[in-house]
């Protein structure tokens, strides 16, 4: 391994065993494989993990509507999620789920560490019960109007109006989500993380105001939740739930299970450990805390409290390093609304596949809105449409498709290695360190930007020069040979640096120039006289507007 080389990490928040993928998760899982595969391809040591979050209430009342067991249908869950994922693209290195034997086994051991760190607490709560179901009701199996701004039909936990977070116990005219029911108030005994320790206020004022790059917007919203010395603004993080609850047994107190939100986020780490165990790897280089290597989540906004502030304190006063960054992204809306099941718009990501889609136009789409902000981002159908079939197929593929031709029928499919000097060329590679910087910092948007200017002088200089006019010319046998080596050259570039986007058609671009899996250094490798290219294939087919109305009604 090089000095240079990084040792990286990486997840995606953890999609609930409780629904199907649709577009709006897949922003996230786009967002992650395009950085994923890019430091592959600058040859870094890259793991991508990921897992369905299977445990907690609504996974055990589901499969209970569907007389199935949770380990069935979480089962059934999993092959449809890593279905869609495959689908789309998404390279996971590990796909795995929060109910395996490791993950037992990490949420008991970092519960008694933290125990014995004094940082557990138990104590007796009054919470709201369902006296026709007989069961404790989880914060979002309890509806009400939020105490904070009025809001009806806000959930137990948080208001999504106006942002307001409280216990279910404060909710006005509270209701069961399961059964219709008033909630009565019942005390039983819960466990709690003390986030309130001066320890772990100290720790995470400066872990997310100091040692992290956080993002802006996130670093202020942890500094209003963190707040300034002295202050004691965190609450406490009630870490159990009572029985009937599918989930890991507390070890030292029977009958009550881990919430859900403590094992999930170590299932980052009980993937990554399977995946350590298949490849023979050693787990503990990556989580002690004085390791070298890198550690990266790629989360939404709506679940930042979770990944800034309880687990990077699990992980510390357990004894394990803390995430070296927290990406977060905004939500997807489609035509500038919320999706909506009414208005078809809530597309599931199976449904693409179903109505014929090609994945890669939406990784494609995606990708030329994202950037590092947690800003929202919207799918305009419309705009979708136009902007797939200008970008990849106006200008991009059609690169290929106006030279490759000349090249295989009049020269055997040998380039020119004289044309490879040539000043257009040296440009497009002189773009390599500023998109590879683009792409680093997440800025996908404005590294697409770059590529599709690249392409635009790529097709002027093709109208500029004419091939087909240079083909008439039974003299001029050389300036065509010249003239479609040098575009051909520059669709491998483009090709290049379009890879992480559009995996699929490298490949098919790889394949037809005769060319190696391309990595980024590979720049400055040009097509060579050694090599003939193949026969051209179509690459990319265009995105028709009946197409759209088939995937809406298709989500009706």
């Amino acid at each position: 391994m090089s000095s240079s080389q990084r040792r990286l990490l990486v997840t995606s928040a953890l999609p609930y065993a409780n629904g199907q993928i649709h577009i709006g998760h897949l922003v996230e899982y786009v967002q992650t494989d395009i950085w994923v595969r890019f430091q592959r391809m600058r040859g870094h040591e890259v793991h991508y993990v990921g897992a369905d979050d299977t445990h907690g209430t609504p996974i055990m009342l589901r499969a209970e509507k569907e007389g199935l067991t949770p380990k069935e249908l979480i089962a059934n869950v999993w092959k449809e999620h890593k279905r869609d994922f495959d689908n789309f693209l998404i390279s996971f290195d590990n796909y795995y789920t929060t109910d395996s034997p490791e993950n037992e086994k990490l949420a008991q051991s970092i519960y008694l560490k933290l125990r014995d760190a004094g940082l557990i607490e138990k104590r007796a709560i009054e919470q709201a019960y369902d006296p026709v179901k007989e069961m404790f009701l989880p914060d979002r199996f309890i509806k009400g109007e939020c105490p904070k701004c009025g809001a009806k039909d806000q959930y137990g936990d948080n208001c999504e109006k106006c942002g307001a977070t409280y216990s279910p116990t404060d909710l006005k005219n509270p209701f069961s989500v399961v059964s219709g029911a008033t909630p009565i108030k019942k005390i039983s005994d819960h466990y709690f993380f003390k986030l309130s320790d001066p320890r772990c206020e100290e720790f995470l004022r400066d872990w997310t105001q100091v040692k992290t790059p956080l993002q802006p917007e996130a670093r202020n919203k942890m500094k209003e939740w963190v707040g300034q010395p002295g202050d004691r603004k965190l609450g406490d993080w009630d870490i159990s739930r009572d029985a009937p609850y599918f989930g890991f047994e507390i070890p030292d107190a029977p009958g009550k299970y881990f919430y859900v939100w403590l094992d999930a986020p170590i299932g980052y780490y009980a993937s990554f450990l399977n995946y350590c165990q298949a490849k023979g790897l050693n787990f503990d280089e990556w989580v002690k805390p004085d390791t070298a290597t890198e550690q990266y989540h790629f989360i939404g906004k709506d679940i930042l409290y979770f990944h800034t502030l309880f687990w990077p304190a699990t992980l510390n006063f357990a004894g394990y390093r803390t995430p070296t960054n927290v990406f977060a992204h905004g939500f997807l809306t489609v035509d500038g609304e919320k999706m909506s099941k009414s208005r078809g718009t809530l597309i599931s990501a199976n449904s693409v596949i179903d109505c014929g889609f090609n994945p890669e136009w939406f990784r494609y789409y995606f990708a030329t809105k994202l950037n590092d902000s947690m800003e929202d981002l919207d799918l305009n159908l419309q705009d979708f449409v136009a902007r797939v079939n200008s970008d990849l197929l106006g200008k991009y593929i059609n690169i290929a498709s106006r030279s490759a031709g000349f090249l295989v029928k009049r020269f055997g499919g040998i380039v020119s290695d004289e044309a490879m000097n040539n000043p257009l060329l040296k440009e497009i590679a002189t773009a390599s360190d500023k998109i590879a910087e683009l792409y680093e910092g997440r800025e996908y948007a404005k590294a697409l930007r770059t590529v599709m200017e690249l392409a635009d002088k790529v097709n002027g200089f093709v109208d500029e020069n004419k091939p087909w006019e240079i083909a008439k010319d039974p003299e001029r046998e050389a300036d065509l040979q010249h003239v479609c080596s040098i575009t051909l050259e520059a669709f491998r570039m483009l090709s290049l640096y379009l890879k992480p986007v559009i995996p699929h058609v490298a490949a098919g671009v790889e394949e037809f120039l005769s060319l190696s899996p391309m990595s980024w250094s590979d720049i400055n490798i040009p097509l060579s006289s050694k090599n003939p290219i193949k026969p051209y294939k179509h690459l990319m087919t265009r995105v028709e507007a009946p197409q759209i109305e088939a995937l809406l009604a298709a989500n009706l």
